[in-house]
C-alpha cells in the first residue's frame, strides 16, 4: 500500500503474481478447514449462491473481526488465476446505481439481472479498521462466475487464520510497525481491459 501519498480513490490493490491474484474469505471451520487443507472447497461449498471475495487483507480483517466474528472463524488466502478475475470484471455490473455512469435505472437493473458478477466499493480500512478515505473492491460472483471461480480459476487456498490472529496480537499491544510489516504487501492491479471502476466525482451510495 503507498504510504507515500494517498492512492486513488478507486483502485483494485491485491497480492498478486504474473498468473494470479490473491483475495479473502472467511467461513466456518466445517467449510474452511477442508478447503485450505484440499486445496479447493468442498462439497458443502454452495456453487449456485453469491460469494464475495476481497482483495484487501485489513477489509476482511473488518468484514470478519480478525476471524473472530461467528461463522467467519476461517480465514482464507484464495490465490486465483488472474484471468479469471478478469473475466469476473470484464462481465460486471457496479452493486449500486449511479447517476452519470448508468443511463438510467432500468438499464442497471436489467445489467444486475443478467451479469454473473458485482462490484461493490467499500472504505479501504487501517491497522485499527476504522475507514480510510478511498475504496477498496469488494466482487461478488454467482452463477457462471461463483462455478469458475471455485471450480476453475482457483490455484490455492491457505488458512491465514493463524496471520489474522497474529497482527490483531500486535495491533492490541501498540506494536504498530510489527503488525504493518506483517500484512501481505498488495499492490495495485494492471488490467489489460476497461474495468467497471466509478470515476472520482461519481457519488457512492
Amino acid at each position: 500500500m503507498n504510504t507515500l501519498s494517498t492512492p486513488p480513490r478507486y483502485e483494485i490493490r491485491a497480492r498478486q503474481t504474473a498468473t494470479t491474484v490473491t483475495v479473502y474469505q472467511a467461513y466456518r471451520p466445517s467449510i474452511g478447514l477442508p478447503a485450505a487443507r484440499d486445496g479447493r472447497f468442498p462439497a458443502e461449498w454452495k456453487r449456485d449462491r453469491m460469494t464475495w471475495i476481497k482483495p484487501s487483507f485489513l477489509w476482511m480483517m473488518y468484514r470478519c473481526g480478525w476471524g473472530t466474528k461467528e461463522g467467519q472463524e476461517t480465514v482464507l488466502a484464495v490465490e486465483i488465476a488472474r484471468s479469471g478475475l478478469e473475466w469476473a470484471l470484464a462481465n460486471a455490473e457496479l452493486s449500486h446505481y449511479v447517476r452519470g455512469v448508468h443511463p438510467d435505472q432500468a438499464t442497471w437493473k436489467r445489467n444486475l439481472r443478467t451479469t454473473p458478477a458485482r462490484v461493490q466499493w467499500d472504505p479501504e480500512r487501517d491497522l485499527d479498521l476504522n475507514p480510510l478515505p478511498y475504496r477498496s473492491l469488494q466482487l461478488g460472483l454467482s452463477g457462471e462466475a461463483s462455478r469458475r471461480y471455485a471450480d476453475e480459476w482457483t490455484v490455492s487456498i491457505r488458512d491465514v487464520t493463524p496471520l489474522a490472529h497474529e497482527v490483531h496480537a500486535a495491533v492490541r499491544a501498540g506494536e504498530r510497525e510489527r503488525a504493518a510489516a506483517l500484512l501481505p504487501v498488495e499492490t495495485p492491479l494492471e488490467l489489460p481491459a476497461p474495468r467497471p471502476v466509478l470515476p472520482a466525482e461519481a457519488p457512492v451510495a
